[in-house]
């Protein structure tokens, strides 16, 4: 095998953000025509590695070159001028300007980001605001974007975590078109299946350095894990296990018949305390709209929530949290203070007064750090919650409710973009809160997680509940079929 020079290489790049050290000493080598996995835990460095090859950050130490000639890419243009193009972790548009404007801005060819976005399969009106966009189409946006500038290589940081199963596989699918073109992906994902089935290496990082180099499928799913964690963390890592619901638990939670513009068809459910229910469905069936509805976000233009029996006619979430239901979203940052330190963050719930705002009173202090020594909150970033990984961001907003208390925890795809250990250490929080008789009302996009996390599963299908079974029973294909519509199984 010909040995071909590095289309990208990165030596001891090092960043800190004040008492922080996001970098230690990272080392990065990506061969033309490759797709480079780049892999850590939440907090590994990935995603200010991703974002000093970008320009966004200037590292303190390290060199970057390009078909070995250093560059310094101090701005995301520079990054672009070098033949890399980024698609973050978030959406990097202006949320109140429309498409077109947006991309007026920056200087994008309008016409190449158009025609990226036909060969995707999307259709969408250019006069639209960001604001109003779905979040899986404003991924798929932001690659059309990147692609318009014709990268040698293209940056995509967790961009399959908000599509579906066929958008993703657009994305891979266009992964391949630059790894046949010479052109090579560096990829970050924390979905091990996608790594394992499209990535030729993968450079591992933990706490800030680079510490294995390996070809994902020589070593399999255990190997990746390994590095990734430790061979200590692997073994002590423990996935929560489903119980059976004792039959005379109350309901605490129900929606009668619920309808809401189209988005919402009928829709019922029943959530027991002490109980996890999930709730399976493809993009766009209705599950964001009914959690609006049992979260008091919407109110239903028919049918009915009720709490504890009694029906709930939300003004607005508030209601729904002052009787015990309470909300984790997807999209952490909705749900945070991110300039705030993170005992504010948590501490938010529990003043309704702006006279006391963040004035704690005697006790409160404790409550708060008893969240964070529940969730293993990493507080080093403490001043300033944006600065945390996006799992100990997910964390907070978890550990907000937990210092507050709650009767009901609704939590929407709260594992979307985290790693493997963060997630478990979810799921054994989410069967703790259950346990000691709180009930939790899950939705999430990984199928996998329903069995492994739940008691009872429901599939949302063009706005209404199509099926129910015990969840420890609903493997992958009985859902994926439900949640197409089919009657029988695959």
């Amino acid at each position: 095998m010909i040995e071909t020079s590095p289309l990208l290489q990165a030596n001891q790049v090092a960043k800190r953000f004040g008492a922080v050290v996001a970098l230690r000493s990272a080392d990065l080598v990506v061969k033309p025509g490759e797709i480079h996995a780049l892999l850590g835990a939440n907090g590994a460095g990935k995603s200010t590695l991703v974002k000093i090859l970008s320009g966004v950050f200037a590292p303190d130490t390290g060199t970057i070159r390009i078909h070995g000639d250093l560059i310094q890419p101090k701005r995301p243009e520079n990054a672009l001028r070098a033949g890399l193009a980024t698609v973050f972790q978030d959406p990097s548009l202006i949320p109140d300007l429309t498409v077109e404007q947006n991309f007026r801005l920056t200087g994008v060819n309008i016409g190449s980001v158009r025609s990226w976005l036909e060969r995707l399969d999307i259709d969408l009106d250019f006069d639209l605001v960001i604001k109003e966009i779905p979040l899986e189409t404003l991924r798929m946006l932001d690659l059309a974007r990147a692609l318009a500038h014709d990268p040698q290589l293209l940056l995509l940081d967790e961009i399959t975590a908000a599509l579906t199963a066929n958008q993703a596989g657009k994305v891979f699918d266009v992964m391949q078109m630059w790894k046949e073109q010479g052109r090579s992906v560096l990829f970050i994902t924390h979905r091990l299946a996608e790594v394992l089935a499209v990535c030729d290496r993968a450079t591992i990082l933990r706490d800030g350095a680079a510490v294995a180099q390996l070809a994902p499928k020589d070593g399999g799913e255990h190997e990746l894990l390994e590095a990734m964690l430790g061979p200590e963390a692997t073994r002590q890592v423990e996935s929560a296990s489903p119980r059976v619901l004792p039959s005379e638990a109350p309901v605490v939670l129900e929606a009668r018949n619920l309808h809401s513009k189209g988005k919402v068809n009928g829709a019922s459910l029943q959530l027991h305390a002490g109980e996890i229910l999930g709730i399976a469905a493809l993009e766009g069936q209705g599950q964001e709209r009914l959690f609006d509805l049992l979260s008091g976000d919407r109110r239903p233009q028919q049918g009915e929530v009720l709490i504890n029996g009694r029906v709930l006619n939300a003004r607005s979430p508030y209601d729904a949290v002052s009787r015990g239901v309470v909300s984790v979203p997807s999209d952490r940052l909705l749900a945070l203070l991110p300039k705030r330190p993170v005992k504010e963050n948590l501490t938010v719930p529990l003043y309704s007064e702006f006279g006391q705002w963040f004035t704690l009173a005697r006790g409160e202090d404790e409550r708060v750090q008893r969240s964070v020594d529940r969730l293993a909150i990493d507080t080093r970033a403490q001043n300033q919650v944006r600065h945390l990984s996006g799992g100990n961001q997910q964390k907070v907003v978890l550990g907000r409710w937990l210092t507050s208390g709650f009767n009901t925890l609704l939590c929407f795809d709260p594992t979307r973009g985290i790693d493997i250990q963060t997630k478990r250490q979810i799921y054994a929080l989410l069967r703790e809160i259950a346990d000691e008789g709180a009930a939790v009302l899950l939705y999430t996009s990984e199928l996998p997680e329903i069995p492994l996390v739940c008691d009872r599963v429901l599939v949302l299908y063009d706005g209404r509940v199509v099926h129910e079974q015990e969840a420890a029973t609903a493997n992958e294909a009985i859902l994926l079929s439900k949640s197409h519509g089919l009657v029988e199984t695959i």
